[in-house]
C-alpha cells in the first residue's frame, strides 16, 4: 500500500509542475472524434508553429472532454494562469492563437471558449468558465472527471487525480464489504438492463469453485453510440481500477476486456495502461502487497453486435461462434469455460472507483431513489449541440435535449432511447424523466446510453426501417422468431415505404412484433421490434399517410416523392445547382431555377442544402391525380 502511496506523492508533484512549471501546456483532443474533425492536422500546425516562432511547450494529447460538435479543441495553459480552450480549431487557427497568447500574452478573448482551473470570478480577461456553458453547466461529471483533462496513457496523471485509491479502500474493507457498499449504493448495471450490480456479484462470489472470472463487455455496437470507447479512450486506469474492485469482490484470478477491433485508438490505449499497471504493481500476483492477485487479457471482438449478449460474448472468447445459449444457468453461476463469470459493462466498472473512494451515501445524492447515480449518453441526431454527457438519472429529456442539447433548428419529432433496440418516443414524453422504469413503461429502454434525435425532416417509418433492417442483419440466425419474425417486418415496412402497403399491414407488424419480443431467446430478439412497435404507438398517422395516401410527409421515401422548386421562395443562390449530381437543376445565378422530373434521383442533397426552404417535396400521388403541386405544398 505504501508504496502505490509514494508513487502517487510524486505522481501529484509532476502533476502540479505540469501546471506551474515554466513551460506552457498545450492540451490536444485527439479522441476518436477529434482525429475524425482534424485533431492531428491541428497538432501538427501546433508543432511548426512552435518551431517556427522558437517557441518551447509541452503537448499533451488528451481524450473526448464532451461537446464532440466543438472539435478539434485545444487548450493551453500558460505557467500560473488557467487554462484556456479553443473550439472548431485548424491548423491555421492554430497558429494564430499560439502567436498571440504565447508570443504577445494575448488569449483572445473574442475567440476563447472558456477557461478551466482555479480562478477568482465568473470570468478570466473575458473569458468565461468552460463548464459554464450551456451544454456542460447541467451535467454532473463523475465517470467522466478525468476526460479530456488528464493524459489517458499516462499513469501518473490518473494516481495524480485520485486514481487508485478507490481500489485500495476496496482492499481495506475486503470483498464483503465492497459488495455491501455497492449495494447500498445501489448501483445498476450501465449495459441496458440495470440489473443490481451487487446481487450478480453476490450470485458469483457464493458459487461453489476456486476459479472464477470477471470480464469487461466493452463492445459497443449500436449506431450512434460512443459513451464506452469514449471513457476508454480518455480515461481507461478508471475502467480497469473498476475491474480490480469487481474481481476481487468476487473472487476472480483473470479478467478479460472484451472490445471490438473497430476501436484502434482505445485498444491502443488500454494495451498501455495495462502495461503501466504491472510495472506499479497492480497487476499480477499479490497486488498492492495483499493476497489478491489478478491479471487481465486484452480479447478483440469482430464486431458482431450479438456479442455485446453475454453468453455470445463468453463464446466469442471461447473461440466459438458468438450466439446466445439459453438460461439458466447464468454466467455468473456458469460463465467462460464454464466457470462463475461477471460481465459488467465499461460505465459500470468506470462508476465504481467513485463509490468505493467517496462512499455510497455521497453517491444517493445523485439520480433517483430507484435508479441512483449518473448516466453518460451519446447525444447525436438532430440535436444542435452534439457530443458525450453525463446527467443525474431522472433529468427530464427535454432538460437533456434542450437545455443540454440547444434543442432541435426545425421542429421536434421525437427521441430514440438505447440505440437500435430502444423505442422512439414523441414530444408527450419530453417531460419524462430519464430513469430505467420510466423508459421501460413508455416502451423503450435505457440501453447503453444512445440518445438520437430526430425532427421534422425525419421519417418515423424509415427510421424504424433502418433500425430493424439493422438488427435483422446482426441477428445470429439461432432463433426462428427473430431469424424469420424480423425478416419478414422488414420486408412489410420495405413495402410501405415504396407506396405499396396495405391497412391490414400495420396490424402484421404489431402482431409480428409482439411475437418476436416474446419468443426470441436473447436480448437482442426481445428488443428489436421496439422501433417498430414504438413508432406504430405514437406515430401511427405517419404510417398511415404512407399506407393510405401513398405519402410521406418528411420527403425522405423516394418512391413517395417528387421534388419541386419553390418559385416564391427561390433566390438563384445556386446552391442547390452546384450538389445536384445528374444536372437536374438548371438556371443562370440571381434567377429562379428549375428542376426536371425526369433526371432527378432524389438523392435528397439540394433538400438539405437549400437554406431558404425553396425545394420541397410532393406526393406523387397529387400529380398522378392531375393536381397542382403549388395548390398542395408539402415540406
Amino acid at each position: 500500500m505504501n508504496n502505490i502511496d509514494g508513487k502517487r506523492e510524486r505522481a501529484r508533484r509532476k502533476w502540479e509542475s505540469l501546471g506551474g512549471g515554466s513551460v506552457p501546456v498545450i492540451y490536444i483532443g485527439t479522441a476518436s472524434c477529434g482525429r475524425a474533425a482534424g485533431a492531428m492536422d491541428v497538432l501538427a500546425g501546433v508543432e511548426d508553429a512552435l518551431k517556427e516562432n522558437s517557441l518551447q511547450a509541452k503537448i499533451v494529447e488528451v481524450g473526448c472532454i464532451g461537446p464532440c460538435y466543438l472539435e478539434p479543441l485545444m487548450d493551453i495553459a500558460l505557467p500560473g494562469k488557467p487554462r484556456i480552450s479553443y473550439a472548431n480549431v485548424t491548423p491555421d487557427k492554430a497558429r494564430i492563437i499560439i502567436k498571440a497568447y504565447l508570443l504577445r500574452g494575448d488569449p483572445l478573448p473574442k475567440t476563447a471558449l472558456g477557461f478551466i482551473g482555479e480562478h477568482d470570478g465568473e470570468k478570466y480577461d473575458g473569458i468565461p468558465r468552460f463548464f459554464d456553458q450551456p451544454m456542460l453547466k447541467p451535467q454532473v461529471r463523475i465517470v467522466l472527471r478525468n476526460c479530456g483533462l488528464i493524459d489517458p496513457e499516462d499513469i501518473d496523471q490518473y494516481l495524480a487525480n485520485d486514481g487508485y485509491i478507490g481500489l485500495q479502500k476496496a482492499l481495506a474493507k475486503g470483498s464483503e464489504g465492497v459488495i455491501a457498499e455497492v449495494k447500498e449504493a445501489g448501483l445498476r448495471g450501465r449495459g441496458g438492463a440495470g440489473f443490481p450490480t451487487f446481487k450478480k456479484w453476490e450470485i458469483c462470489r457464493n458459487a461453489p469453485g476456486d476459479v472464477k472470472y470477471m470480464i469487461c463487455n466493452a463492445d459497443e455496437g449500436d449506431p450512434g453510440a460512443f459513451m464506452n470507447r469514449s471513457l476508454i479512450e480518455g480515461d481507461p486506469h478508471a475502467v480497469l481500477e473498476g475491474m480490480l474492485i469487481a474481481a476481487y469482490a468476487i473472487g476472480a484470478t483473470h479478467g478479460y476486456v472484451y472490445i471490438r477491433a473497430e476501436y484502434p485508438l482505445a485498444i491502443v490505449r488500454l494495451r498501455k495502461a495495462l502495461t503501466q499497471m504491472r510495472e506499479y504493481g497492480l497487476l499480477g500476483k499479490n497486488i498492492l502487497g495483499t493476497e489478491f492477485s489478478f491479471d487481465i487479457t486484452i480479447k478483440e471482438g469482430a464486431g458482431a453486435f450479438v456479442c455485446g449478449e453475454e453468453t455470445a460474448l463468453i463464446a466469442s472468447i471461447e473461440g466459438k461462434r458468438g450466439m446466445p445459449r439459453s438460461r439458466p444457468p447464468f454466467p455468473a453461476i456458469a460463465g467462460l469455460h464454464g466457470k462463475p463469470t461477471i460481465i459488467n459493462n465499461v460505465e459500470t466498472l468506470g462508476t465504481l472507483p467513485n463509490i468505493l473512494r467517496n462512499g455510497a451515501t455521497w453517491y444517493h445524492q445523485y439520480g433517483t431513489q430507484g435508479s441512483p447515480g449518473t448516466k453518460t449518453f451519446s447525444l447525436v441526431g438532430k440535436v444542435r449541440r452534439s457530443g458525450l454527457i453525463e446527467v443525474p438519472l431522472g433529468m427530464s429529456l427535454r432538460q437533456i435535449i434542450f437545455d443540454i442539447g440547444g434543442g432541435t433548428s426545425k421542429p421536434f419529432k421525437a427521441v430514440q432511447t438505447g440505440g437500435p433496440s430502444g423505442g422512439c418516443l414523441s414530444s408527450e414524453f419530453l417531460d419524462m424523466p430519464v430513469d430505467y422504469e420510466s423508459l421501460t413503461s413508455a416502451g423503450s429502454i435505457m440501453g447503453s446510453g444512445g440518445l438520437i434525435i430526430m425532427d421534422d425532416d425525419t421519417c418515423v417509418v424509415d427510421v424504424a426501417r433502418y433500425f430493424l433492417d439493422f438488427t435483422q442483419k446482426e441477428s445470429c440466425g439461432k432463433c426462428t422468431p427473430c431469424r424469420v419474425g424480423s425478416r419478414h417486418m422488414v420486408e412489410i415496412l420495405e413495402t410501405i415505404t415504396r407506396g405499396e402497403g396495405k391497412p391490414e399491414d400495420l396490424l402484421k407488424l404489431q402482431v409480428l412484433g409482439e411475437t418476436v419480443k416474446r419468443g426470441s431467446l436473447c436480448g437482442l430478439g426481445q428488443t428489436a421490434p421496439n422501433p417498430v412497435l414504438t413508432t406504430l404507438r405514437y406515430f401511427r398517422s405517419e404510417y398511415l399517410e404512407h399506407v393510405t395516401d401513398k405519402f410521406c410527409p418528411a420527403a425522405v421515401c423516394r418512391e413517395l416523392i417528387e421534388y419541386r422548386v419553390v418559385k416564391d421562395k427561390c433566390t438563384g443562390c445556386q446552391r442547390c445547382v452546384s450538389v445536384c449530381p445528374t444536372g437536374a437543376i438548371t438556371g443562370p445565378r440571381s434567377e429562379i431555377h428549375n428542376l426536371d422530373p425526369t433526371k432527378c434521383i432524389k438523392c435528397r442533397a439540394c433538400y438539405e442544402i437549400c437554406r431558404f426552404d425553396a425545394i420541397a417535396g410532393d406526393a406523387i400521388i397529387i400529380r398522378s391525380k392531375g393536381r397542382f403541386a403549388d395548390e398542395q405544398p408539402t415540406r
